[in-house]
């Protein structure tokens, strides 16, 4: 029997149960994307980001 295994698909951090759609030119995912960092270095983003998702489940 041949297993089949699929690649997981990275989940975007700045929209809540999007996939990553690499919306940023040159990032390979969410572990080099621009936009989080610059959100996630940022105490008072980062807050509004947490308050984003928490409101969203």
């Amino acid at each position: 029997m041949v297993e089949v295994r699929t690649q997981p698909e990275a989940k975007c951090p700045m929209r809540p149960g999007d996939p990553c759609s690499l919306c940023v030119p040159g990032a390979s995912g969410p572990h080099d994307c621009g936009l989080v960092y610059l959100v996630m270095s940022d105490p008072d983003l980062r807050d509004r980001l947490h308050q984003i998702r928490t409101a969203s489940v």
